[in-house]
């Protein structure tokens, strides 16, 4: 069956046609390696897909192009079977997005440019979006520009890959687009998320909010990568200095590219149309006290176990403050037996303030 494919003029032509476009690439390695490649790599997927290379060569094709391009250019990397089937598959993901190539990959240069953007980054990390986006391009676009925005690394990709990060960006519920200039509310908005995956952390199942706050200050880094890019952690139950009142806000964050600080309450029950006027409090006090004449409108995100979505609705356009409301997901939980070894917050607690006063004993007997 390979030397039957190999004997057909279709065939032969088309890998001269392979042979060339190779070389013009190797030829701009040097100053473009990954754009050249990946380029290539579209051209032959598209190919492949256009000529029907498999219903007209047979079930061997794959491994017999694989044998041919080694042996046409020996010591070049990239013509494994999987590769070349990644390729197919490139290009059936991203289609017409990606600028088209002419038959000579130099004439690429005076092509359009839309989704030119993908050339930017790494085979590797193309290669797990198309593992993960299949047949959504738009999907597999929206990974391209995070990765070019953020400069994620592939274990971070993939873990956003994983966390259906395309399905909840931008998806709290707000009232940004009446509380915040357009183009702010619009920027704000894409800094939400919903839900919130906070599996990077692990709790008994019957935690409580202090639990929960304690764990994701504890993972700090884990917890501004799922905010997003732009986030900094400013402080946990940072106080407000009201004279009168003990007022402490749970997470406090300022957002680099917004230039304002965002206020974070973290409720381990269902959302109350309550919490609105308690996040409201909040905002104007930052506003009056903590903010910079050059910083801008503090936003707050109320971020729940559950919330009632039209009631959320209701109660963020009741107030005149910029909030959002999203939930949070929680999947890693502590095994029951071993949870019931460890001991409690409160019980570690007391145990510090009964040594404490045992040293201190000590010391007043020496």
């Amino acid at each position: 069956m390979d030397n039957m494919i190999r004997i057909d003029k279709d065939y032969v032509e088309w890998l001269k046609h392979v042979k060339k476009r190779f070389k013009n690439t190797q030829i701009k390695a040097s100053i473009k390696v990954n754009d050249e490649l990946l380029r290539f790599y579209w051209s032959i997927g598209k190919d492949i897909v256009n000529m029907q290379a498999e219903s007209k060569w047979g079930g061997a094709f794959f491994e017999t192009l694989s044998e041919d391009l080694k042996k046409m250019f020996p010591g070049a990397k990239g013509f494994s079977t999987t590769n070349l089937r990644y390729m197919k598959r490139y290009y059936n993901l991203f289609g017409e997005i990606l600028p088209q190539l002419g038959a000579e990959l130099p004439e690429a240069t005076n092509l359009p440019q839309v989704g030119a953007e993908i050339y930017a980054i790494p085979w590797g990390h193309i290669k797990l979006i198309v593992d993960k986006c299949k047949d959504e391009p738009e999907k597999a676009m929206f990974f391209v520009d995070e990765v070019i925005k953020n400069n994620w690394s592939r274990a971070v990709l993939l873990n956003f890959l994983d966390t259906n990060l395309y399905e909840r960006q931008g998806k709290a519920i707000s009232n940004f687009q009446t509380t915040l200039p357009a183009y702010t509310g619009d920027l704000a908005q894409e800094i939400t998320k919903d839900p919130y995956n906070f599996d990077f952390i692990a709790l008994n199942r019957d935690y409580n909010e202090k639990e929960l706050k304690d764990a994701l200050t504890e993972k700090v880094m884990n917890l501004l990568i799922e905010m997003g890019k732009g986030f900094a952690f400013v402080g946990r139950e940072y106080p407000l200095p009201i004279e009168g009142t003990e007022e402490y806000i749970d997470l406090l964050f300022y957002h680099l590219n917004l230039h304002c600080y965002v206020v974070v309450e973290v409720k381990i029950k269902e959302f109350k149309s309550r919490d609105i006027g308690q996040i409201g409090t909040y905002i104007n006090i930052v506003d009056d006290i903590v903010k910079m004449d050059s910083d801008g409108k503090t936003i707050g995100l109320i971020i729940c176990k559950e919330k009632n979505n039209v009631l959320a609705k209701y109660a963020v356009n009741s107030s005149n403050e910029p909030i959002a409301i999203s939930a949070y997901e929680l999947s890693n939980f502590l095994p029951e037996n071993l949870a019931t070894l460890l001991p409690s917050t409160d019980e570690l607690e007391s145990r510090l303030l009964l040594d404490e006063a045992v040293n201190e004993n000590d010391n007043n007997n020496q």
